[in-house]
């Protein structure tokens, strides 16, 4: 009889030395009603702790979340990035920035800071954040551009030393605003939110969806206080646009 290789066998399923067979990988559930118990509790478990960072923004950020009409007066409206289409603002940025320019006509902020990505010199979102704002009547003064807001927790630090923003209505989508508020306030940042409502399309629920995951780096970041990407030095920007501002509504006096 022929003697069969050390692969023949293990695909036969034998026992080879050194290897895993497919048998000995299969995975079983247990069988004892203890072994279950332990399971079960496993996952309630795993399940607290992935969604214990959600359950931290909500309960942070719920009290400070409000209307347009109910977002209390502020000097600063912060515009956060989301996404441009064929370098126009996304149907999402746009709403975020039609509530910008709502605060700004019902006199809540006197100005906006618009905060995004402009890594590439083909993808400028501040810009393109500026040039919707203006069409909207915001005076092209009043808006001041960070260039690199990376991410939520670089424009907050960002706006608060870069900046000198130490209070300011953020605006965002529903999904995100929490963790605008959090991330902010851990900044330095007094900070109020007022979330836009959108269609509950695909977009809307990965966004919501997404939140759930970046809870958990949003609460490192608080715990850790990392450098942003890119500081760099104080921008006066913010106060020249107050001053000017005040310079103008002193002169309609």
């Amino acid at each position: 009889m022929r003697l069969r290789t050390p692969w023949e066998r293990g695909r036969a399923g034998a026992a080879v030395p050194g290897r895993l067979t497919v048998a000995r990988l299969r995975l079983r559930p247990p069988r004892t009603r203890r072994g279950q118990r332990r399971l079960v509790q496993a996952l309630m478990v795993a399940c607290a702790v992935a969604l214990a960072p959600a359950t931290w923004l909500h309960t942070t950020a719920d009290a400070r979340v409000r209307t347009t009409a109910g977002a209390p007066a502020q000097e600063v409206a912060v515009v956060f990035g989301a996404g441009l289409w064929e370098g126009r603002p996304s149907p999402y940025l746009a709403r975020r920035l039609d509530a910008a320019a709502e605060l700004y006509r019902t006199g809540k902020v006197r100005v906006v800071l618009v905060t995004g990505d402009n890594s590439r010199v083909e993808y400028d979102e501040p810009d393109a954040m500026r040039t919707y704002l203006t069409a909207q009547g915001v005076p092209d003064g009043r808006i001041v551009s960070d260039h690199a807001g990376f991410d939520t927790w670089d424009s907050c630090v960002r706006a608060r030393k870069v900046f000198g923003v130490d209070r300011a209505v953020l605006v965002s989508q529903g999904f995100h605003i929490r963790r605008a508020i959090a991330l902010c306030r851990s900044a330095g940042i007094d900070a109020y939110g007022v979330g836009v409502d959108d269609v509950h399309d695909v977009t809307w629920y990965y966004g919501g969806t997404r939140e759930v995951l970046a809870a958990g780096k949003a609460l490192l970041d608080v715990v850790f206080e990392p450098d942003p990407h890119f500081l760099g030095p104080r921008e006066p920007g913010v106060a020249e646009a107050l001053a000017e501002d005040l310079t103008a509504a002193g002169g309609a006096g």
